[in-house]
């Protein structure tokens, strides 16, 4: 760890900050240079980098380097910063007396100094009791100083501190928002806390920590720590919500004595695991251990599934009604239903709970759309949104991305949305707990339901009312959620819950090789003519290294017959290699978007450069721009810094209808898309799909994997690399996830009665969480209000304790705002309006 004294700093006073970003701390700040050790002679610097809570026209120190910005000039690259402390006795007292810290005179400050020195600042800091020895400072004069020292250096301390043991100043403001001021005291007890509060600190950076501050290789909280860290990841790495304790032991015994060469007994580790057990940090159940949120989610899933099956209520339809409604629907719209499409309308329209499954081409779209029209019909409920202004459309649609839920609005022409946007969730939450809102409306239809996570099942079900008829969709042999669960897997295995797959194609009638592959694939079938050219798909056969030059091959012919950007996507298991999506993505864009006469706006950004007309991928959820992770849009627009108000770059993407400006500290949200992975495609369609498979790939080599990229592709499917890499993928059968949502649902009612008050008992605890972090932000927000002081105003002279009016009462341009607007209301109040007796 470098020290301080040796590091290139500069001293100075902010005169100005153009850019703060509120969630990540970076800021763009012009400072006036009063000391430096750098070669910087100019007066006044642009400083970057992370800082909390930075005061215009104070003094601060910042260590860094002085870089030479293309565009703007030489800047200081900010690492690590502190508010300039007050050296000199005079500036000390003039300091301490100012009105900063008020009550606090000269007098004061001359006996604060005089006693304690030049270091009086970190000394009260470090101890308040030393003001005991300043005689004419009463206690309330005492807490306001050390209160408002603490607020001025207290958070520079702690994070300084923490850039001693050696986390960066994003991650140490994380740290410090979370503990406050105890956070150098909670790490130097137990750093292994950080690994289970603080989301981006793994069991080796706490480890570290621990092993400078003395704490033994074999301490029970380094082995509570590699437990808890091991059993969390290994769930989310694997898509399992739980591990079995061999598992687990092996995992954390790997981590333990890799990250220190010491050699921990078995004994030790499987002493530690009853323990988590016993206190209820994790549940065990038999061999079976869980992280409380996924073991909780499971229970909550199964109970909310349980509540919608059992409802006594028997919905109001008569079969002859419903057979002579689908019957008037497919006049209407001219679709003549298949038996199966039919036989799952009619069983979904009388259930409270419904899924529908099937493969490409089966009429899974034809169905939600059927099944929207026979509701509304059977409910004599119009489909004109234009009719809903002043109530809720009682349809809900939604699905996992932005793209599926556009695709669903695009199929039936009503509002569709995302769950987290359905539910007024940010995305970024592992559990809601009291954070959804409750849903209104008759009828939920859920699309792509195979990409929904436990967790956010979860929540989404808790959300659904006892009205609300609930149908899930989705196909069943695409890849599970990226997050833990596969919950449509589950659901399919419970014989209670009513459901229909519709096996019959209806689109293969098109004449389309693509649906027939998809049906093999997922059989474990290896097609006789996967290596023929059919008029809709080809392949080519090739290896590795020949990848990228038979894309670029392919890629150029599709843009000479006119496909846009949008309209071709490579997909690829894996991001690095030869035939991996980086690679492949700088390729594309050369060719789809190239920039060879320099006349098109361009920004780098790390290892990228992006133009106008590009294609990106948005990898995080931003619902308050109601842009979701996996949606594709386009560069419309680049500003450059110098000509924006904050002197920072600025990008517009258009992500189908919606706008949304990045500044360039907010770059690390999108990647190109020219090439993207499977999972980020599901959801999704394009009228050509790309699909290098080689055996390089390995263990991404899947019968589902393949599966999901194969039916994304609409019009045009081509498979390009090695014939046994393709049989591999469809040979393999994806290991199924461990789960127990099935056997939840299986149980009987009085242990899952029991599950259900213990998940009830956890709920109350993590809504107290919530609750207390919720206090302590509003304690923390307001306590930096100034509380204005109630001056009673009084009157010189008694006869004008009247109203004061002006003369003239015609309202003008000139007098608007003189006029009382409760003139002639003086003693009248709402209460009086109220006609009810």
């Amino acid at each position: 760890m470098d020290n301080l004294e040796d590091m290139s700093f500069l001293k100075g006073s902010v005169e100005a900050i153009f850019f703060e970003n509120a969630t990540n701390f970076y800021k763009v700040m012009l400072v006036k240079v009063k000391e430096t050790n750098t070669s910087y002679d100019g007066d006044e610097i642009v400083v970057t980098g992370t800082f909390g809570q930075i005061q215009e026209g104070e003094p601060y120190c910042f260590y860094g380097e002085v870089v030479n910005h293309p565009k703007y000039g030489e800047q200081l690259k900010v690492e690590r910063y502190e508010q300039d402390k007050p050296t000199s006795t005079e500036g000390l007292i003039n300091y301490l007396s100012s009105s900063k810290f008020p009550g606090i005179g000269k007098k004061t400050a001359e006996t604060i100094v005089e006693l304690l020195g030049e270091s009086a600042i970190d000394d009260i800091l470090e101890n308040p009791d030393l003001l005991d020895r300043v005689s004419g400072l009463n206690q309330k004069k005492k807490d306001v100083l050390v209160t408002s020292l603490r607020e001025n250096y207290g958070m520079e301390q702690i994070v300084v501190g923490l850039n001693r043991y050696g986390f960066g100043n994003q991650l140490a403001f994380s740290i410090y928002q979370f503990y406050k001021s105890d956070t150098l005291k909670i790490i130097e007890e137990n750093p292994y806390q950080l690994v289970e509060d603080i989301e981006g600190v793994g069991f080796k950076k706490a480890d570290m920590l621990a092993e400078r501050i003395g704490i033994s290789a074999t301490s029970p909280s380094r082995i509570r720590a590699a437990l808890i860290h091991e059993l969390y990841q290994g769930c989310l790495n694997a898509g399992d919500t739980y591990m079995e304790a061999k598992q687990l032991l092996e995992a954390s015994l790997q981590v333990l004595e890799s990250s220190r060469p010491v050699e921990i007994n078995p004994e030790l580790v499987a002493e530690e695991v009853l323990a988590l057990s016993e206190e209820g940090a994790i549940i065990q159940e038999g061999t079976r251990l869980f992280e409380k949120s996924l073991y909780f989610s499971e229970i909550g899933t199964a109970a909310s599934i349980k509540r919608l099956l059992e409802k006594k209520k028997k919905l109001p339809y008569k079969k002859k009604e419903i057979d002579e409604t689908i019957e008037m629907i497919e006049k209407r719209t001219d679709i003549k239903y298949g038996k199966s499409q039919k036989d799952a309308l009619k069983e979904a329209i009388m259930s409270h709970f419904f899924i529908l499954t099937g493969g490409p081409g089966t009429g899974k779209t034809t169905v939600i759309n059927g099944l929207v029209s026979l509701y509304a019909e059977l409910n004599g409920l119009s489909l004109n949104l234009e009719d809903y202004t002043q109530k809720v459309f009682p349809i809900l649609l939604a699905a996992p991305t932005g793209r599926a839920a556009k695709r669903m609005n695009d199929m039936t022409g009503l509002p569709a949305s995302t769950i987290h946007r359905l539910l007024g969730l940010t995305g970024r939450e592992k559990e809601a707990i009291g954070e959804a809102r409750e849903l209104e409306g008759g009828l939920l239809i859920v699309d792509e339901l195979s990409m929904v996570d436990t967790w956010l099942v979860n929540t989404l079900l808790k959300s659904v009312p006892n009205n609300m008829q609930v149908i899930f969709v989705g196909d069943k042999d695409q890849l599970p959620s990226v997050g833990p669960g596969q919950v449509l897997t589950d659901l399919l295995r419970v014989e209670e819950i009513p459901k229909k797959e519709l096996v019959d194609i209806y689109r293969q009638d098109d004449g389309s090789s693509i649906i027939s592959l998809a049906h093999h694939i997922k059989n474990g079938e290896v097609p006789k003519d996967l290596t023929e050219n059919k008029k809709d798909r080809s392949f080519i056969q090739c290896q590795v290294n020949q990848i990228e030059s038979v894309v670029e091959q392919v890629v150029s012919r599709a843009k000479n017959k006119g496909f846009s950007n949008q309209e071709v996507q490579v997909l690829a298991p894996m991001y690095r290699g030869k035939a991996g999506i980086d690679q492949l993505n700088i390729m594309m864009q050369q060719i789809l978007n190239n920039n060879d006469t320099g006349e098109r706006k361009e920004v780098k950004w790390l290892d990228k450069v992006y133009r106008i007309g590009d294609k990106v991928l948005h990898l995080v959820n931003s619902p308050e721009v109601n842009v979701f992770n996996g949606d594709m849009g386009e560069i419309v627009g680049i500003t450059y810094g110098k000509d924006t108000d904050d002197k920072v770059d600025e990008m517009t993407i258009l992500f189908d209808e919606t706008e949304v400006v990045y500044k360039r500290n907010e770059w690390q949200k999108i990647t190109l898309a020219y090439a993207c992975s499977i999972h980020k495609s599901q959801g999704s369609e394009f009228q050509m799909v790309i699909l290098p498979l080689v055996n390089q790939y390995g263990r991404m080599l899947q019968r589902k994997l393949l599966y999901t990229a194969v039916t994304r592709s609409r019009d045009f499917l081509i498979l390009l690399g090695e014939p046994d890499a393709f049989v591999r993928a469809i040979e393999s059968q994806t290991l199924e996830r461990q789960t127990t949502l099935a056997e939840r649902l299986m149980e009987s009612e009085d242990s899952l009665d029991k599950r259900k008050a213990e998940e009830e008992n956890y709920l109350l605890e993590k809504e107290e969480e919530v609750k207390e972090n919720l206090k302590h932000l509003v304690e923390e927000k307001t306590a930096n209000i100034p509380k204005k002081e109630i001056v009673q105003e009084v009157s010189l002279f008694e006869q004008e304790k009247e109203t004061s009016l002006p003369k003239k009462y015609v309202l003008t341009q000139d007098n608007f705002t003189e006029i009382d607007p409760m003139i002639g209301m003086e003693h009248v109040s709402p209460y009086d309006f109220n006609t009810k007796k």
